[in-house]
């Protein structure tokens, strides 16, 4: 199970609100998931889900959230296993980032992707050849 790129739990959230604030982040968030090799980890539909249910601003309803999870596993989806749990560990340790950041660089790792997708590591940053990416430019 491979995918060229990972993509963090933010872009499907942007990908489904409603919120006209996010009106450019959701079609940047679409294309990057529609014109890439993507996988994904467990974490990232536990993530989604608690995250559509509770930020109402999104509009995402419940039936569109079961929709979305649908969809999701159609990806190369990464478990969470006990390898997994301890390889995050080293990782947040080694990089000083967050556990949680850590276990998506770990299944991104063990998907052997080249690319993270993500606006909450830090752009540009390479954790082990795998490089991060904020799809969503300043302005």
């Amino acid at each position: 199970m491979t995918a060229r790129c990972f993509v963090d739990t933010n872009l499907f959230l942007y990908a489904g609100s409603k919120d006209p604030a996010d009106a450019a982040k959701k079609e940047r968030a679409r294309q990057v998931i529609a014109s890439e090799d993507v996988g994904i980890s467990a974490q990232v539909l536990q993530e989604f889900i608690a995250a559509a249910a509770s930020k109402k601003r999104l509009g995402i309803d419940p039936a569109e959230v079961k929709a979305t999870l649908a969809a999701l596993l159609a990806f190369p989806i990464v478990p969470i296993t006990a390898g997994l749990v301890l390889q995050a560990w080293e990782i947040k340790s080694r990089y000083q980032i967050s556990y949680w950041d850590g276990a998506i660089v770990a299944a991104a790792q063990e998907l052997s992707c080249e690319v993270i997708y993500s606006e909450d590591l830090n752009a540009g940053q390479s954790y082990g050849g795998i490089v991060v990416r904020n799809p969503f430019p300043q302005t």
